[in-house]
């Protein structure tokens, strides 16, 4: 675990790559959200990355049940840049990908 959670430190680092226009985003990655890794990341096309990071804030900044609560979420430019970086690594291939997100969101996010 703690391996996952140095490679979650590092998605604030390094240059974003994400375009600022959200209107690129297209569909999410072909695989089921809880399924997706950063194999299938590293396969998809901008649009599909664009598309994840949608879905994937969507799905986890869902409201929790409490009244005025929702899960924590990341900023779409650095989500994008901590599954950049997390993944860029061959070892990272079967990371999942909300679990990144997960874990960088309940710490407030990237550095």
């Amino acid at each position: 675990m703690s391996a996952i959670l140095g490679v979650t430190a590092l998605g604030g680092c390094g240059g974003g790559g994400m375009p600022t226009d959200q209107q690129s985003a297209g569909p999410a990655i072909d695989a089921p959200l809880e399924l997706a890794d950063c194999s299938d990341w590293n396969a998809a096309s901008l649009s599909e990355k664009l598309g994840t990071v949608r879905q994937i804030r969507e799905t986890l900044g869902a409201p929790t049940g409490d009244p005025g609560l929702s899960g924590a979420t990341l900023d779409d430019q650095d989500a994008y840049d901590l599954f950049e970086s997390a993944c860029e690594e061959d070892l990272a291939r079967g990371f999942k990908l909300y679990k990144l997100y997960a874990r960088a969101a309940a710490f407030g996010g990237p550095p």
